[in-house]
């Protein structure tokens, strides 16, 4: 049986700027999509812990060491500018998977690697 496994983490990611006029995603930088092995084009699900809002899109990479976590198109609607919000993606396999969990500080700089 396939399943659905959490693979990716951010944990409480703030946002930097919310830009209703561009096309719909979520710019994420470079080094924490390594760091979470999140790729280009990726579908997320982005919860903010600040308002409760829930949402799917794709990931778009930003400069990497920026700090800029960027929610774009109508989406900005919904999570705004300086919340904190976890960023998930997942993965579908026969056995489980160990997913990359990140906690972030107020700069979107990684502080442990093993949140749950």
């Amino acid at each position: 049986m396939l399943r659905h496994l959490l693979k990716s983490k951010l944990h409480r990611a703030r946002i930097t700027d919310a830009n209703i006029d561009y096309e719909g995603s979520i710019t994420i930088p470079l080094d924490l999509m390594e760091a979470a092995d999140l790729w280009d084009g990726e579908k997320v699900l982005v919860t903010s812990i600040t308002g409760g809002q829930r949402l799917e899109t794709y990931v778009i990479t930003g400069p990497r060491g920026s700090g800029q976590i960027v929610v774009n198109g109508a989406a900005a609607h919904l999570i705004n500018t300086g919340h904190r919000v976890t960023i998930m993606a997942w993965g579908v396999s026969e056995s489980p998977v160990t997913p990359k969990r990140l906690l972030l500080n107020e700069k979107n700089e990684i502080v442990n690697e093993t949140v749950k």
